[in-house]
């Protein structure tokens, strides 16, 4: 069949692409507590997508308003002529732009801009704190200033990802920060650490344990710029793997946004899997 119908009963759906999202954190490594703690994420307002058949295979969209900007979302894609047909009804519905999370590689959607990654790795069972690098947690009084330097470096994380403008990346970063760190310094779960060398703060670790079932989320591993180029990027991981130990997680996860090659090159060589990819075009 060419043309696209809306499914009638969305149960065969719904159970094959939940198989398919299992799969694809499986083959990344992922326990089964966490595979099934990351499929709850990525199904988050299923019931609110529209889907669709060609009698071949299945697209599921939405659309959504995102940073003040209509969204239009490829949940699921397995019809082999369905893009085509995906794009179009999202602009229909007033998309702007159109988003899609992947698993196991970008398949289709390869001329996509990538926008960001998950990672993640299991850490060793006794990291090692590198020779000449030590960790410290950072004090409640250099708190403001790591804010500052932080917030700064997220909204031009995402700039440079391409995915937002300036405007809608503070707007992003002011609802992000407050969202995971509603008490600031104190908020639980939550670490800061500063990293130093010859008596130099060199960078800063931020970190959350438990973030998923025995996950440390690493929101930020920072290497000051003037201290780059030192062999510290390789160092501020293996602080992050003891960071994660102390925290009493076995794997740490973070986000790279699209543009980072240097990040990405890294964390390929340290052996951090790419979890899942997030890509978007503008219409």
């Amino acid at each position: 069949m060419d043309e696209m119908a809306m499914a009638a009963d969305r149960g065969e759906w719904r159970e094959g692409f939940q198989e398919r999202v299992l799969a694809g954190y499986r083959a990344a490594g992922c326990s089964e507590p966490l595979a099934r703690a990351l499929l709850e994420r990525a199904v988050k307002g299923i019931d609110g997508w529209t889907v669709a058949t060609d009698g071949d295979g299945w697209i599921a969209v939405e659309v959504t308003e995102d940073n003040g900007a209509t969204v239009g979302r490829i949940h699921d894609l397995t019809a082999p002529r369905g893009r085509a047909w995906a794009e179009r009804w999202c602009a229909e519905h007033g998309a702007q732009r159109v988003e899609v999370r992947l698993t196991g590689g970008p398949g289709a959607f390869a001329d996509y801009p990538l926008r960001g990654q998950n990672r993640m790795r299991a850490v060793a069972e006794r990291p090692e704190m590198p020779p000449g690098l030590t960790a410290r947690r950072l004090t409640e009084e250099e708190y403001p200033g790591w804010y500052a330097g932080e917030e700064a470096a997220y909204i031009a994380d995402i700039v440079r990802a391409g995915a937002l403008t300036p405007a809608q990346a503070k707007e992003k970063s002011d609802r992000d920060f407050a969202l995971h760190l509603p008490q600031g310094y104190l908020t639980p779960g939550h670490a800061f650490y500063a990293m130093e060398a010859d008596g130099q703060v060199i960078g800063t670790g931020w970190v959350n344990h438990g973030f998923l079932p025995g996950v440390t989320f690493g929101f930020s591993l920072e290497v000051y710029e003037e201290h780059r180029g030192k062999g510290y990027g390789r160092a501020a991981m293996a602080v992050g793997e003891w960071a994660t130990r102390q925290g009493g997680d076995e794997a740490m996860m973070f986000n790279v946004f699209g543009g980072n090659e240097v990040a990405m090159s890294l964390y390929d060589s340290t052996g951090f899997t790419v979890l899942d990819e997030f890509r978007s075009i503008d219409l």
